[in-house]
């Protein structure tokens, strides 16, 4: 299992992760740091847990927001396919009327011949 050393909020961390997952969890440290720096920059040091613990909610909050954007998004695309589905019901229903009035027409000419 590899080790990867990251830094955030100007300490190193040593984290084991699966092979190949490195740059993501390097990726994954940058942002809790920039989170991190956002904290420091706005309330200034405030201790190391309570920083990460606020650098946490920030980014569990931004997961919040986007996870509501997606599910909105979802229902839109949902809505929409419920539409089209009406649609082409209504459309395939006035094909099928339109069939049965052609049998019909073609039944009553061959009982009138």
């Amino acid at each position: 299992m590899p080790l990867v050393n990251v830094m955030v909020n100007s300490r190193a961390y040593t984290i084991a992760c699966d092979q190949g997952e490195e740059e993501h969890l390097k990726e994954l440290a940058a942002h809790v740091d920039a989170k991190a720096r956002e904290v420091l920059g706005s309330v200034g040091q405030v201790g190391d847990a309570r920083l990460l613990l606020m650098a946490a909610l920030l980014i569990a909050d931004e997961h919040h927001d986007m996870s509501g954007k997606v599910g909105a998004g979802a229902e839109s695309e949902k809505q929409s396919l419920h539409l089209r589905a009406e649609a082409a019901e209504s459309a395939t229903a006035d094909i099928l009327e339109s069939a049965a009035k052609r049998l019909e027409d073609i039944a009553a000419r061959l009982a009138h011949a």
